[in-house]
């Protein structure tokens, strides 16, 4: 819904002041008591008693000599218009009554590196992308096959796949007596870019930037969901340069743990996954990532020195608005420490959103199954200064 003029906000007028009143809108879920955000979207007391303010007095017009300049967008770019512009490659028929998950590799064609300052991944056709990403992909040498040391314990349903009901389980990936089971100590490189429900274009702080090799080819990986009409969509990636070599690069870990199993009617779940920092890093921010069942998270660090920390705790998370908390500053961790990410589920009939309270639940790509995916940026901490570091 649009609100970009008097005429189309009045309507709404008492439903604003609801929803603003009660912290519905604007979302945001972490936990006031943890961490500074630098996007943190929450009104100020004098900005919510303007807006209660301006409802009960009837929603009087403004004076038109005050209106502010319209924001621009140029052609349902939210950055702006990129200087590189990269798509699917076709107009993919997406065919009604099931999920889908996609895979399309594309080239650049870059005939030099280039450095990015920021990078937004636009959904052909909104009605039917749930969520992508896009990965640079490097060449794979002919006759060599990658072999995921997982798939053994995947099975496939069209082009969607979850982990079957035998394989092995691991809710709490941090116990001192975990398995050693594929992915779940270190942690995956990250994506360059991700679109996800209410997550903002991926821009990156001031100074840092991602490099893209000469040749580099594209992976989107897009999440269509379930439609009752054919559509067609051709997703497309928008790349914006940076000046010149950054003086840091970006860099995205993801923390998954894909091996939990949730029990019918469980309304509190929990599932763990942690890492060891094998050198200090500077973190910039974090994205949590669950589905329908998704409950609450939690970021918890302890330091080399036993000092423990919250950095973000996020007790009511919304698969409706999948959003990126950014610190105010970086916050410097060093080599030797643990992050602990503690994760719970709600799949009981008292959650409204939970597709089927009578089923176990493993990870798996549908939106009825579950995830726990954890997005961190980052820096590696090098020689050069980064203002307004935050250490602990």
């Amino acid at each position: 819904m649009s609100l970009l003029d008097y005429k189309t906000v009045r309507p709404w007028a008492s439903a604003i002041r609801q929803a603003v009143a009660t912290g519905k809108m604007p979302p945001w879920f972490a936990d006031p008591q943890y961490g500074h955000f630098a996007n943190d979207s929450r009104l100020s007391a004098h900005e919510l008693e303007t807006i209660k303010a301006w409802v009960d007095g009837g929603a009087p017009p403004g004076d038109p000599k005050d209106l502010p300049k319209a924001p621009e967008f140029a052609d349902g770019w939210f950055l702006g218009k990129p200087d590189i512009i990269i798509d699917i490659g076709q107009d993919y028929q997406v065919k009604p009554g099931a999920d889908d998950y996609e895979h399309f590799i594309v080239p650049t064609d870059l005939k030099q590196g280039i450095w990015i300052r920021a990078a937004e991944l636009r959904p052909g056709n909104r009605r039917v992308v749930h969520h992508a990403h896009v990965n640079p992909v490097a060449e794979v040498s002919p006759g060599v096959t990658h072999v995921d040391p997982e798939d053994k314990y995947r099975e496939r349903d069209g082009t969607l796949t979850r982990f079957r009901m035998d394989a092995p389980v691991l809710n709490d990936a941090c116990a001192a007596d975990a398995p050693d089971l594929p992915h779940t100590r270190g942690f995956e490189e990250g994506l360059m870019a991700s679109y996800l429900p209410g997550k903002q274009p991926d821009a990156f702080p001031d100074g840092a930037a991602k490099w893209v090799p000469a040749g580099t080819k594209l992976e989107f990986i897009v999440h269509y969901a379930k439609v009752r009409e054919p559509q067609t969509d051709r997703t497309s990636i928008g790349l914006y340069l940076a000046s010149g070599p950054p003086e840091h690069v970006l860099h995205r870990m993801d923390l998954r743990n894909h091996y939990f199993l949730i029990p019918p009617g469980d309304g509190d779940h929990e599932v763990t996954r942690c890492y060891t920092f094998e050198k200090d890093k500077l973190l910039l921010s974090i994205t949590p990532h669950m589905h329908f069942r998704g409950k609450d998270v939690q970021y918890e660090v302890t330091h080399p020195d036993g000092k423990h920390e919250i950095l973000l705790s996020v007790p009511h998370y919304s698969f409706n608005w999948q959003l990126v908390y950014r610190f105010q500053d970086p916050i410097l961790i060093e080599k030797g420490s643990r992050l602990a990410v503690i994760a719970h589920y709600d799949n009981s009939a008292n959650n409204p959103a939970n597709p089927d309270p009578t089923k176990a639940v493993r990870w798996g790509d549908k939106s009825e199954e579950e995830m726990l995916s954890n997005y961190i940026e980052y820096l590696d901490v090098g020689t050069k200064p980064v203002p307004g570091v935050r250490n602990k």
